[in-house]
């Protein structure tokens, strides 16, 4: 149903997407200690996983300076996975949100960080 873009509610992909983009660039307003920041990038990517039910996403956040983004990638995929299941939640009841991780970060301080495979 969600695949398709036939949910009563809408496209959930795309709704997810935009929600995701949203949460990253207002990342400062929701989590104290964060600034505001120049973002020159923000992207959502959703992936259907028939076999599991499951759905993967991954955000991608850049930008031109010397800061980190990974709270404004975590952020954007995080408010991604709460709109499916703000969207889905009336008609399946046990949607699980599983597994919020950095993956990747480059630049900065702490240089380049690639997660180990779990």
């Amino acid at each position: 149903m969600i695949v398709e873009g036939k949910h009563h509610k809408g496209d959930v992909f795309a709704t997810a997407r935009i929600a995701g983009i949203q949460a990253a660039k207002r990342t400062w307003e929701l989590i104290p200690l964060c600034h505001p920041l120049l973002l020159s990038k923000v992207e959502v990517n959703l992936e259907p996983l028939l076999e599991t039910n499951q759905v993967r996403i991954q955000s991608l956040c850049k930008l031109t300076g010397k800061t980190g983004v990974e709270m404004e990638a975590l952020t954007a995929a995080s408010v991604a996975a709460l709109t499916i299941y703000d969207m889905c939640k009336a008609v399946q009841k046990d949607i699980v949100i599983e597994k919020v991780r950095l993956l990747e970060k480059s630049g900065g301080k702490s240089g380049h960080f690639i997660a180990e495979e779990k």
